[in-house]
């Protein structure tokens, strides 16, 4: 599922926010229909707990917090350290490099669908897993897969029901700040982590909330979303034509696509992890591209053929 900070800030319009709404009624019964035992959370972060001064292309966490940036929940995840260091190790045994973080702070790219889907963040147990997609240069889309893929290799040996949530836009290029074109003030932010003051959160949710009204009314530079990209990149999903996605490049995601298109690298993972069980079959399939919110917006959920 996608996520977005102006989901919880005033400016989009009803009408959006029903339909959205709509779609993740239908994600949160199909979830407390499946009753998980445990979830696993691929989500990116926006230069809130992870920062260039140590930049992981993957990180599975032991311990997390939410920081509670654009009203989502602050505190403390229920993460099952015990199961979550047994994946790390799995994950590095079947080649892949992962990071650990027995401190891991997540913002809204996790805390936000699990609120959506739970009501409470802090209720599932939970095994958060960044995949860094914003901060370049990134890896190729085949080594997210594997990721995926050694994630649902170790899950198959538990005897739990698991659900595997992917939270990311599609295409969008919203306005984050980058090592080229931030200010000396957003680099110490973005490379040294330096915390952010109540009235800077509250500036920087001023500009999110003027950029959105300024795209969608046409009159921001901002690259266009691409509803094409977006159905092709469903399309593939849908059928579980998995390794087709490791033709595209970064460079080429980003021109077609925005520079945070790149999240899309959590439903590469979660699809990847649940295709290690064999076919699938999608059955929720939202799609909607929204201005509003600077993102096209899509929920699926999936389950095994």
């Amino acid at each position: 599922m996608s996520h977005s900070p102006l989901l919880n800030l005033p400016g989009p319009s009803q009408d959006l926010l029903d339909d959205i709404n709509s779609a993740l009624a239908d994600a949160r019964k199909f979830v407390r229909e499946y009753d998980p035992e445990l979830v696993v959370i691929f989500a990116p972060d926006h230069y809130n707990g992870f920062f260039y001064k140590l930049m992981p292309p993957f990180c599975i966490g032991t311990a997390a917090e939410g920081v509670g940036d654009y009203g989502t929940q602050a505190g403390p995840l229920n993460v099952p350290a015990d199961i979550a260091t047994a994946c790390a190790e799995a994950v590095l045994d079947a080649g892949v490099d992962v990071a650990i973080s027995a401190s891991m702070q997540v913002d809204h790219g996790a805390v936000q669908p699990l609120q959506a889907l739970f009501g409470d963040a802090a209720q599932p147990s939970v095994i958060p897993i960044f995949i860094n997609s914003v901060a370049t240069p990134l890896g190729p889309i085949r080594r997210v897969r594997a990721l995926g893929e050694a994630v649902g290799g170790y899950l198959a040996t538990l005897a739990n029901r698991v659900l595997v949530v992917g939270s990311g836009g599609l295409s969008h290029d919203p306005p984050v700040p980058t090592l080229v074109s931030a200010s000396p003030s957003a680099l110490e932010r973005i490379v040294h982590g330096r915390p952010m003051t109540s009235e800077q959160r509250q500036a920087r949710q001023v500009a999110v909330m003027a950029a959105a009204h300024d795209f969608a009314h046409g009159e921001s530079q901002l690259q266009p979303l691409n509803p094409a990209w977006d159905h092709r990149l469903l399309e593939i999903l849908d059928h579980g034509h998995l390794a087709d996605l490791d033709s595209w490049s970064n460079s080429w995601i980003a021109h077609e696509a925005g520079n945070s298109a790149h999240e899309i690298r959590t439903w590469v993972a979660a699809f990847a992890a649940l295709a290690t069980q064999g076919a699938y079959k999608t059955l929720l399939r939202y799609y909607r591209p929204a201005p509003e919110l600077i993102a096209a917006f899509a929920v699926r959920t999936a389950v095994r053929a």
